[in-house]
């Protein structure tokens, strides 16, 4: 949401957590309008569903509630071809190897900010240079490396 706000747009995002324990799926939501956002509940219809964790896609319907021309994007060692095969869906599908862009680039299997680049390269809701002020205010010294891992992810995500 930094970026939207950025650019002058409005934003809202927070987590929803239920009874489950430690380890358990997260589910967050994130509002992006031109427009002030009024309400505060959770997103049943998405625009947009990201999947940090490939392993979901086999035991969630993660596209549950994804708008027709919704995009679903995740991270995979897989083809996107067959993460779309996979989901069985008409909906198109970003896929980036992000943990591994992580890895080589932060040293650390840790795919938040990667996958940024992938939503923004599916999605275009956002300009990628509208990223640099935020991460540099949020992340400090190692900004640098994170808009790495977020420009190889915009670079590298494969849309089918």
């Amino acid at each position: 949401p930094l970026a939207a706000i950025w650019e002058g747009k409005y934003a809202q995002a927070f987590p929803s957590f239920g009874p489950e324990r430690r380890g358990a799926p997260v589910v967050a939501f994130c509002r992006i309008s031109d427009q002030p956002i009024k309400i505060r509940a959770n997103i049943y219809e998405p625009d947009i569903v990201v999947v940090l964790d490939s392993s979901l896609l086999k035991i969630v319907n993660v596209a549950a509630g994804l708008k027709p021309d919704g995009v679903i994007v995740t991270t995979s060692k897989d083809p996107a071809e067959k993460v779309k095969e996979g989901l069985k869906v008409k909906n198109r599908v970003g896929v980036v190897d992000a943990s591994k862009i992580a890895l080589e680039v932060l040293g650390l299997p840790i795919t938040n900010t990667t996958m940024l680049g992938s939503v923004v390269k599916a999605s275009g809701l956002v300009k990628t240079e509208s990223f640099t002020h935020p991460f540099k205010e949020r992340f400090g010294r190692i900004a640098e490396k994170n808009l790495t891992a977020f420009d190889r992810a915009y670079q590298e995500t494969v849309i089918v």
